[in-house]
């Protein structure tokens, strides 16, 4: 066997499917099964990277230690992706959402989710969520003739890769400009095709913008601020 092809073996064996956002979507539906059959904070504790953050309306937490303080409640949370993006290198990929807590109320959310290479699987790193403000109105019960034969639909997941680096080459480091006073952060990809930032202001503004390759450019493929929270 020449160099080459066992470097070409090795990166394969170290990375997933290049720039499988099949398997981010995979990985975020069977966190959200094992949350309603086995605990929602069991869910997030097995299915945390080490170092996962948390952001909350009162900003950033640690979230191991934070789990092992929460008890599960008595119905979980219920939330689908419909958009995934994933770098070149498949090291890192953002899921975007819908979710219904246990009162029936909706809203959207954002998971980070890093691959672990010692497990050979996808952890989330970074997670939050925000309800719709205001609600949308209850969905119309449907006036189904009787005898009707119901088929549930499929859902839907919009999944896409960043472009890959040259060969020799990399990318210039996404421009970043932003106010004094916010607290944030930034996580980059292994090869350099894919970044998100948070941000959270003074005034409990949660934000999360993900940049990544396409087309030769840095583009925004995400840009989603929660909503100010219901009134309680």
């Amino acid at each position: 066997m020449n160099r080459a092809v066992s470097q070409a073996q090795r990166t394969v064996e170290r990375l997933p499917s290049i720039g499988d956002p099949g398997r981010v979507a995979a990985a975020d539906f069977a966190f959200a099964r094992m949350a309603r059959e086995e605990g929602q904070w069991t869910a997030f504790a097995a299915t945390a990277a080490p170092g996962a953050m948390l952001h909350g309306r009162n900003g950033l937490i640690e979230a191991a230690p934070w789990l092992a303080q929460q008890n599960d409640p008595e119905r979980s949370v219920v939330w689908a992706p419909n958009t995934v993006w994933s770098s070149c290198d498949g090291t890192l990929a953002i899921s975007f959402g819908r979710f219904q807590n246990a009162e029936g109320r909706v809203g959207s959310y954002v998971t980070a989710w890093e691959w672990q290479r010692s497990g050979r699987e996808y952890k989330w790193i970074y997670d939050m969520g925000g309800e719709d403000n205001p609600q949308p109105p209850p969905p119309e019960e449907p006036d189904i003739p009787e005898g009707a034969i119901i088929v549930p639909g499929l859902t839907g997941i919009n999944g896409m890769t960043a472009d890959c680096p040259q060969q020799g080459g990399g990318f210039a480091e996404s421009a970043i400009d932003l106010p004094s006073g916010i607290d944030w952060a930034v996580k980059n990809s292994a090869d350099g095709s894919l970044t998100y930032r948070w941000e959270h202001h003074a005034d409990g503004t949660r934000r999360v913008v993900v940049d990544w390759i396409r087309e030769g450019e840095w583009q925004t493929a995400l840009d989603f601020t929660a909503p100010e929270p219901l009134e309680q």
